[in-house]
């Protein structure tokens, strides 16, 4: 692990060519205000390293001694947009990591959904993952009539109307189609179904729906799902399958019923930033330039009404990454090369994203007017990619050496 002042020189570099970049190009203040920010924001980005590295050596009167001067000091920063702006949202983590229990569950907003769907509006990041994903799906479903769709993550059920389009045009009869849900227990989904009931409907395809209650993808199994082996399965997790990184059992056991569906096509996206180290100081560095270069995104992208509240559904994801340890925490992000040794060992084998899935994944972009996104293709994955840093990673998988069946 690199040391603290390696730390500090390293996430420096990275907020300077990133955030610190992108708020001085739009800045109309004067050369002289803009050169007294960026030395403060530097400062401060020094002090938020210095401050988890204190953390990490226990030493708690000198981590909160660090936060006090760095609120001071941020309130000469402009909170807008930049360093600011990140400064806040991990100065408010650093605050709860201090001040609250170390193993305290720092919880889901029963809000959550309204959240997501703002951040959904705001950023191509889920647009980007749930085209992909569904790409790979259809692709995995040529000639295949009887389908069957697993989702780890319905909320809005936003991804499949245009799944359901797709399928109603292909040449000759519409194929019918099953998702499955897997959801927590205190939720209600019977508004969704009928809803993607009704996109169905109107379109002459065969639908059903249904929802699996389990808190975690490792209470779930084959049974509960119903599998029918003359099905086509997909199975689809976006941005989920890192929840389960707590314990290596959990992962292999949650990808073993996985590859024992036997499905055409698993798709997988993550985000592509490595937050599953056990030294805080090391996870920390990585999230501060990682997020840094997510709110830089965003804040690049069209303004929206409620674009504040998408970021509080990054912010949420900041405080899990940082505050909280053991089973508490959830989002432990790997990157796609990790991704890739963990599935191979696991019995799966990468499927190439077909070769129009990465231009019409680039026109996608192009609706949101902001220069610096680009898709790039890595070994048939795909990641979209803020000014060539990759933030999220997809990618499609199927089990090894098992016999398909569809039917008739």
């Amino acid at each position: 692990m690199a040391s603290g002042e390696d730390s500090n020189i390293t996430a420096s570099a990275s907020l300077r060519n990133g955030v610190g970049a992108s708020s001085s190009s739009s800045s109309s203040a004067s050369e002289l205000n803009l050169t007294e920010e960026e030395e403060s924001g530097i400062r401060l980005v020094h002090m938020l390293i210095s401050c988890a590295h204190s953390l990490q050596r226990g030493n708690l009167s000198l981590a909160a001694s660090l936060l006090h001067t760095m609120q001071s000091i941020f309130q000469h920063l402009t909170t807008a947009s930049g360093i600011g702006k990140v400064a806040s949202h991990f100065i408010h983590s650093l605050t709860l990591r201090i001040y609250a229990p170390p193993h305290s569950q720092i919880h889901y907003h029963q809000n959550d959904a309204v959240l997501y769907h703002h951040f959904y509006e705001a950023s191509p990041y889920l647009k980007f993952a749930h085209f992909t994903a569904n790409q790979a799906i259809l692709q995995a479903f040529t000639d295949h009539n009887c389908l069957h769709v697993i989702d780890f993550h319905l909320m809005h059920g936003l991804q499949w109307p245009p799944l359901i389009h797709a399928l109603a045009i292909r040449p000759g009869a519409p194929p019918s189609l099953r998702l499955t849900a897997v959801a927590p227990p205190s939720s209600d989904h019977r508004e969704i179904g009928f809803r993607l009931a009704d996109v169905a409907r109107s379109v002459n395809l065969r639908f059903s729906f249904r929802v699996v209650a389990a808190s975690r993808l490792e209470d779930v199994n084959t049974s509960m799902l119903q599998v029918n082996p003359k099905e086509a399965v997909a199975v689809n997790s976006v941005m989920q399958l890192h929840r389960v990184l707590g314990s290596e059992h959990s992962i292999d056991a949650v990808l073993d019923w996985i590859r024992k569906m036997n499905p055409r096509v698993m798709t997988v996206v993550e985000q592509e930033a490595n937050h599953n180290q056990n030294g805080f100081l090391e996870r920390f560095t990585e999230a501060l330039c990682y997020y840094s270069a997510v709110f830089d995104s965003l804040q690049a992208c069209p303004v929206e009404p409620d674009k504040s509240l998408g970021e509080m559904y990054v912010q949420r994801e900041i405080c899990n990454v940082l505050c909280c340890e053991g089973p508490a925490r959830l989002e432990r992000h790997e990157p796609l090369a990790k991704w890739k040794a963990r599935l191979g060992k696991a019995g799966f084998e990468g499927v190439h994203l077909a070769s129009n899935a990465l231009k019409q994944a680039s026109m996608l972009l192009s609706l949101f007017s902001a220069e610096g996104y680009s898709v790039e293709e890595n070994e048939g994955c795909l990641t979209l990619c803020w000014h060539n840093r990759p933030l999220i990673a997809a990618s499609a998988w199927r089990a090894v050496q098992l016999a398909h069946s569809d039917c008739d």
